[in-house]
Formats: structure tokens, sequence, C-alpha cells
């Protein structure tokens, strides 16, 4: 059995109820939404992926694809009778993991889902290092080395060094770094976020004013700009 939450936002009932059936008899928690709206306050819950219909009665697909991107990074599967290579790039320029026409294989859709979340969890193993092992994170000991010496870190802390290190080279904004890692009910977070990557700053950069690991992009958020070295540990 496995544990994972999956959103299917689809207004169509027959195709959320054969989809909500085949992903429960694998095993998956599903739930379905039927307008853009009430999805919006479901994925405030937390899903491992979402299934995402574009053809919704309240706002279009793409729109709500935006906006989830804005706060979050969870997997996303576009559900759609739109065909055209034009609008599958479109979808997955949005942000979108995957892209599956209408009429589909449900099976095939169940090994899509299966696929992308053995993807999300592979990005959680595995120790990253950067700049020739000048910087090294290990998820799984939460543990964060400078060169050899481990540096102690607050689980806070490492969470948001984490996210920003699988993130590395694409600028990351505070709601985003708050959904992740503090959650959606947090309040005050830009001044604490901005304290947190202080303190993360001077405990892995050699200068704190002049980052060789996480950028500030002003007016937008953050970047981690460490260089990957070429394998995992």
């Amino acid at each position: 059995m496995t544990n994972e939450k999956i959103l299917v936002i689809e207004d169509e009932e027959k195709i959320s109820g054969i989809v909500k059936s085949y992903l429960e008899r694998e095993g998956f928690t599903v739930t379905v939404a039927n307008t853009g709206q009430k999805a919006l306050q479901l994925i405030k819950g937390g899903h491992d992926l979402i299934i995402l219909d574009l053809m919704l009665p309240d706002m279009e697909g793409e729109t709500l694809c935006s906006r989830v991107r804005e706060f979050s990074d969870v997997p996303i599967i576009m559900l759609t009778a739109k065909s055209s290579e034009d609008e599958r790039v479109r979808g997955l320029g949005l942000g979108a993991d995957d892209y599956v026409v209408k009429p589909f294989s449900t099976r095939e859709l169940v090994a899509r889902v299966k696929a992308h979340l053995r993807r999300a969890q592979k990005k959680e193993s595995g120790v990253l290092s950067f700049n020739n092992g000048l910087l090294k994170i290990d998820p799984q000991a939460m543990e964060v080395r400078k060169g050899d010496s481990p540096i102690p870190f607050t689980t806070t802390e490492f969470k948001i060094l984490l996210y920003l290190a699988q993130k590395a080279q694409v600028v990351i904004n505070r709601f985003q770094i708050v959904n992740k890692v503090l959650g959606y009910e947090f309040d005050g977070y830009d001044r604490v976020i901005d304290a947190h990557i202080k303190n993360i700053r001077h405990k892995i950069e050699e200068n704190p004013q002049n980052p060789l690991f996480i950028k500030t992009v002003y007016g937008a958020g953050y970047k981690f700009v460490g260089q990957p070295d070429d394998k995992r540990f």
C-alpha cells in the first residue's frame, strides 16, 4: 500500500470516477475537485501529485496550473481534449510535468502517476554535493557538511537549504519556501524566511556578502547557484 495523496481536478464525473477508482485500487488516497476554486482550497491540504483537466467550468486549467506553481512544485499531469502540439507545449511551459490527451488509457495514466511519484521521491534521496565537495547535503541523515566538517542546522534551516538546492538555478519566492517548509497557515513569512536565509548563509558561505550558494534575486526571491558535482554519494 502507498500513502501518496492525489488530487484529481476534473468536472466530468464519469472520468473522475474512473480515474479515482483505478488509483484507489493501486493504494493511493484520492480526492476529487470539480472546479478550480475548490481545487485551490483542497491543494492547501497537501498532495503528492495533481491530475488536472484543462476544461474546467470556472477557470482555465492553464490558469490554475500557473497559480499552483506560484506556491508549489507538486507534480502536475494535465488531462485534456486539447491535442495540438502548440497547446501541449504551452501547458508544459506553464509548469506541468506531463500531458495526457483524452481519450486515454487509464492504465497508462496510472503508470505515469507512479513514474512521476518515483522521480519526486528520488529527488529526496542521495547526498547532494556542490562545488567539488565544498558543500554536501544528506537528506536522509539531515546533515550538512562544509568540506569534511559537519555544520549544525535547525530542522527548518535544513529543509530550506535542501529545497533550494533541489531547485538549483531556479528562482524561488518566499511564499513557495513557506508552502514547502513551514506550511500554508504560517504568518509573517517574509521576515522569517529572510532571517533563516541569513543564518544559512553564515553557516555555509565563506563570505555571506558575496555568496557562492544562495543568491538574492531582488524583488523575486532566492536562487541556489552552487555547481553540482557529477555524482551523488
